[in-house]
């Protein structure tokens, strides 16, 4: 059960964030500031590659790197392909993970590392391997930690990720916000130089400015009534999300927003792009999760019985190609088998800022949803 009390309560709010979470949501401009510092000490603005490579690998454990492929792939199209490389192993601890590169991979190819420990046996193993093949490899990981050993050792880059105190009071959450824009800021940084997508200094800086008007919009002491993201997190109380997008930014933002929504407050959501989501949704709209399906619903003692689980869509906007929108439709059928629908769209601005926006409103609706569900 949500306690919406808590929402406009900050000082509660504050005592119940034992993760940091909304920290690293209200942080995440300085964050990403802090991030591009450090890629530029380390010297990735010097770079001068001698071409685009053929292929990009992003290894790294749980949703931080899984969010960061996803984000970077979207950003480079088909130019460079970019993978994630998914570990294996029989438990999802640090020593437990081994990956390895795929028998093409070699030297006109570049992997990345990203991970928020650094202290992974198996990725320094794959660091080691990387530098057998040829393969260039950058890696960002807290300063200090056996990865960064390995990385120079492999005569690679490595870059010190931002880090912030609160980050080691409690384990880090891969779907953490202030642990994305920390592992994802100096990889654009690097993929700019390499031509792959275009992310300059400028292009960045405009990045942390959106985020840091966001988190005044949606920060804890901004009442719900006026605060998009605790807004969204009342709507979802006791419903499943089933989250559409339409626009190029916002397919990594929605699937991100649904897996944060599953770590973060232990809510299970579905996601799809439209126009096909409309066919691979309708199925689910029109069974017993539509809102109208329990016609019973309305004598149910609201004491002694647990309120009955129905979807509510989310759509998140941005930009759709070519113009075209399936937008109207999925409000009609939504709608259409009595679905309430929130809707989300960025301000206008560059792909990275919009993008920017929708991951930090759907961040703070995840962490405020966690916190006030006792999560």
């Amino acid at each position: 059960m949500l306690d919406e009390s808590l929402l406009d309560a900050p000082e509660r709010l504050t005592e119940a964030d034992r993760r940091g979470l909304l920290r690293g949501a209200a942080e995440a401009g300085a964050r990403v500031r802090t991030a591009a510092r450090h890629a530029a000490e380390a010297g990735v603005g010097n770079l001068k590659p001698d071409g685009r490579p053929r292929a990009v690998l992003i290894a790294g454990p749980g949703a931080a790197a899984t969010h960061a492929a996803d984000l970077l792939g979207t950003l480079a199209g088909a130019g460079s392909p970019v993978t994630r490389l998914a570990p294996t192993g029989v438990a999802p601890a640090a020593g437990a993970l081994r990956w390895e590169l795929p028998g093409w991979a070699g030297s006109v190819d570049l992997l990345l590392i990203a991970t928020p420990d650094g202290a992974e046996p198996g990725l320094s193993l794959l660091a080691e391997q990387a530098y057998r093949r040829g393969c260039t490899v950058v890696a960002v990981a807290p300063a200090g930690s056996p990865l960064n050993d390995a990385v120079s050792a492999s005569r690679g880059l490595f870059i010190p990720m931002a880090t912030a105190p609160y980050d080691h009071d409690e384990p880090l959450a891969g779907a953490a916000p202030g642990v994305l824009w920390a592992l994802l800021t100096p990889l654009l940084a690097l993929l700019d130089r390499t031509g792959l997508l275009e992310a300059p200094p400028e292009a960045v800086g405009k990045v942390a400015d959106r985020l840091d008007r966001v988190a005044e919009r949606c920060g804890p002491a901004i009442v719900t009534y006026s605060n998009p993201a605790k807004t969204l997190a009342s709507e979802l109380a006791d419903s499943l999300p089933v989250v559409w997008t339409e626009g190029t930014s916002a397919g990594p933002a929605g699937r991100r927003f649904a897996a944060a929504l599953a770590e973060l407050s232990g809510t299970p959501a579905v996601v799809a792009d439209l126009p096909e989501a409309l066919a691979a949704h309708s199925a689910l709209l029109a069974g017993r999760l539509a809102a109208g399906a329990d016609p019973d619903d309305f004598f149910r003692d609201r004491v002694e019985e647990p309120a009955a689980m129905h979807a509510r869509v989310v759509l998140l906007r941005d930009r759709p190609i070519g113009g075209l929108t399936a937008a109207p439709n999925a409000r009609d059928l939504a709608l259409g088998h009595d679905t309430p629908i929130s809707e989300l769209e960025p301000e206008a601005g560059g792909e990275l800022e919009t993008l920017a926006e929708l991951i930090a409103i759907t961040d703070f609706a995840a962490v405020y949803l966690a916190l006030a569900s006792g999560a």
